[in-house]
């Protein structure tokens, strides 16, 4: 159902009126509606967030909310941004902007794992919401001092997300993988480690042979994290 002034091409959720239609002063909000799809999405996962669904859990009939939402990206929209408000950010940059955006990466992953549809659902959402362009504001006042020109600041905060979203999207299908799994994760490790061991014995992969000898076992994965960040981050640093 389209709203009405979209007839000219899409707008972003938050350039409409809060409601649309006719009849007495609801009982509920946009935000209202944002928090019950969360809520849905955190407890059953993103495919149970539904119009009718979200309409049951607010108290309305389902017709009733397209005067709030009129479409499924839009409550989407809402749902990422709200969740954006989860981010607690200072009240302004310390003055060491990779430790300042190393910190918002923290977070970031640390709510993709409370909100484990998040991930998936960031990838397709380009609307930013107030809570997104808070976020948004305080990255490039970090990045203020950082030598970056204005394009590479918007690059370097887009790949920090991106880093994020791959690194937490393992580690919720590792978790998936282990709930659902008649096996350990050490045993299908051990199982996976004797199979190379036969295979690299045969010699015809040397390259992964020496490779697989050196490399160190899998360690800490907040260590991981923060070191595969802190290259990118200085990968960065190094264009300045």
């Amino acid at each position: 159902m389209a709203a009405s002034g979209r007839a000219g091409g899409p707008d972003v959720i938050w350039a409409l009126p809060e409601r649309t239609g006719r009849g007495p002063r609801p009982a509920y909000t946009r935000d209202d509606i944002a928090e019950a799809a969360v809520r849905i999405a955190d407890e059953a996962g993103m495919d149970a967030v539904s119009m009718r669904r979200v309409a049951a859990a607010v108290g309305c009939g389902t017709m009733s909310l397209y005067n709030y939402v009129p479409r499924k990206e839009d409550l989407v929209d809402l749902m990422v941004d709200r969740v954006s408000g989860e981010y607690e950010l200072p009240e302004k940059p310390s003055g060491d902007w990779q430790a300042d955006i190393l910190a918002l990466a923290r977070q970031g992953r640390t709510l993709m794992h409370r909100h484990p549809w998040l991930p998936a659902a960031v990838l397709p959402t380009a609307a930013l919401g107030p809570n997104g362009l808070r976020y948004m504001e305080f990255c490039l006042a970090a990045l203020e001092g950082s030598g970056l020109d204005d394009g590479l600041k918007i690059e370097l905060i887009g790949m920090v997300n991106g880093a994020v979203i791959s690194y937490v999207s393992s580690e919720l299908a590792t978790a998936r993988q282990r709930k659902d799994s008649a096996h350990t994760a050490e045993q299908r490790q051990a199982a996976q480690t004797a199979y190379l061991a036969r295979i690299l014995a045969g010699g015809d992969y040397p390259h992964l042979s020496r490779t697989f000898t050196a490399a160190p076992a899998a360690g800490d994965p907040d260590e991981t994290f923060d070191r595969l960040l802190g290259r990118v981050l200085a990968g960065y640093a190094a264009a300045c």
